[in-house]
């Protein structure tokens, strides 16, 4: 579950980037040929909770592995595990697991039972269980809600234990593991799969264009306006998508120097380097229109197929090789660059340019299968599995050892492993983070739909959203 763009300074503001310069050309002579993942309800605290309350009736019958006294082992013969949708549909998801959950049950014979989740539902299905205390045995989740989930109760510790049941925690690479959960708590899960975010560019609109791929976010904009033409557009964008909104959030706000909290947890959503932050991704459509107006709508990975096909020059996305060739791109057709920062850096800016995305697997604390889940757990992230699943997604493995194997030795991978060791942060391990996400996301999107309806976007009126999205923390 990607994208930015500047905008007109006011009189006293400095343009995003810096002086406006046209994109970098390339240097060198071309050789011929080319080169190549809900709007405006509140959500704090009380109404989460409502929320989750009104979802039960729903999604009670749908949710199989848990109990009301948790931790037992009923029924050690079935597992249910709610996958979250890595593909590019729930269908190419079914593919990829199907077999290796039949691996699985060949080995130990515990059938597991699979729904894949859209990244639509997955919170509310999520919140809904640990409020009814019916939920799968095991589940995935974004790692980013790893803190709030955790601060429900409803999913397993891994204590000392629980962790040493599925290999021990030296395995995870450091990074993923931190984003299990709160510092000084015992994880509330472990890393699945590991991602960071890059823009990706496509090699052949540029060569034709005679652009580089750009190094500052105003060579972002300035190739955007080069290759908006003809009815193709310089970068796509998920423009409803609450998930993808949050996420460039904090991806430009790090560049900025954005903190959406305080060092004691208080949210602080509309702050000059926020705003100017949001603003400049809101921009990619509201000023610069260098992405259609139609991307405010895409919440369904719809930005991946624009970009695949042509429709789009750039996309800010996490890894998604099999995303791309899944929509007929062959490796080799697109390049891919951390996203590009301001220059020169705003005032507290860091050099981060990605959160540190990612998956995690956790398991229900209700689950009546605990030993059944542990194992299922292992599974999944053994040095195996961690090699197929991720290779078959695109992504990269959370199993240190796992990363070895030549297949994660790609280009675009060698660009994200190093985004991960060198310039990725998580996203806030706080317990109203998943709050914040609705909160902010939900904000971002009500701006892009007035964008795209012609409605100017001030600074004033992402300060304004931004600060009722804080006021909807209940804080």
């Amino acid at each position: 579950m990607r994208h930015p763009i500047s905008r007109a300074p006011s009189p006293d503001a400095v343009p995003i980037g810096g002086t406006r310069t046209r994109a970098r050309r390339r240097v060198v002579a071309r050789i011929g040929g080319r080169a190549r993942i809900g709007g405006g309800a509140r959500t704090g605290s009380r109404a989460v909770a409502a929320l989750a309350t009104g979802l039960l009736i729903t999604t009670t019958a749908a949710c199989g592995g848990g109990t009301g006294t948790g931790g037992g082992n009923g029924d050690p013969a079935t597992l249910t595990y709610w996958a979250s949708n890595q593909g590019t549909d729930l269908e190419a998801d079914k593919k990829v697991l199907g077999p290796e959950l039949a691996k699985f049950e060949k080995r130990t014979g515990i059938k597991v039972e699979l729904e894949v989740v859209p990244w639509t539902d997955l919170l509310n299905r999520i919140l809904a269980a640990t409020t009814s205390g019916q939920g799968p045995d095991v589940l995935n989740i974004g790692n980013t809600w790893s803190a709030s989930l955790q601060a429900t109760g409803g999913l397993l510790p891994f204590d000392d234990q629980a962790m040493a049941e599925v290999g021990g925690a030296e395995r995870f690479v450091p990074a993923a593991l931190a984003s299990a959960g709160a510092k000084g708590e015992p994880p509330a899960a472990v890393p699945l799969y590991s991602l960071a975010y890059g823009l990706y560019y496509n090699k052949r609109m540029f060569a034709d264009a005679d652009l580089e791929p750009p190094a500052t976010w105003q060579e972002l904009v300035d190739a955007g306006h080069e290759l908006t033409k003809g009815g193709k557009y310089g970068i796509a964008i998920e423009g409803a998508s609450i998930p993808e909104n949050v996420h460039q959030a904090f991806n430009i706000g790090q560049m900025y120097g954005a903190d959406f909290f305080t060092p004691d947890g208080k949210p602080q959503f509309a702050t000059p380097q926020a705003v100017e932050a949001v603003k400049s991704y809101i921009d990619l459509l509201a000023e610069e229109k260098i992405a259609a107006p139609g991307n405010a709508e895409y919440s369904a990975n719809q930005s991946i197929n624009d970009f695949a096909t042509g429709k789009a020059a750039m996309l800010l996305w996490q890894a998604t090789t099999s995303g791309l060739t899944n929509l007929g791109m062959k490796p080799g057709e697109w390049g891919v660059v951390p996203i590009p920062k301001p220059s020169p850096t705003p005032p507290g800016g860091r050099d981060i340019t990605s959160m540190v995305a990612g998956i995690n697997i956790a398991v229900f604390k209700n689950t009546d299968n605990r030993d059944g889940a542990l194992k299922f757990v292992k599974f999944m992230t053994s040095d195996e599995e961690q090699k197929v699943l991720n290779k078959a997604y695109g992504s990269l493995p959370a199993v240190t050892s796992a990363q070895n194997d030549p297949a994660f030795d790609t280009p675009d991978l060698r660009v994200f492993k190093k985004i991960l060791a060198t310039s990725a942060a998580p996203l806030p391990q706080v317990p109203q983070e998943s709050q914040f996400e609705t909160a902010v996301g939900t904000a971002m999107k009500e701006l892009f739909a007035d964008a795209a309806a012609g409605k100017p976007i001030t600074e004033e009126t992402v300060r304004r959203k931004l600060a009722a999205a804080q006021e909807q923390m209940g804080t």
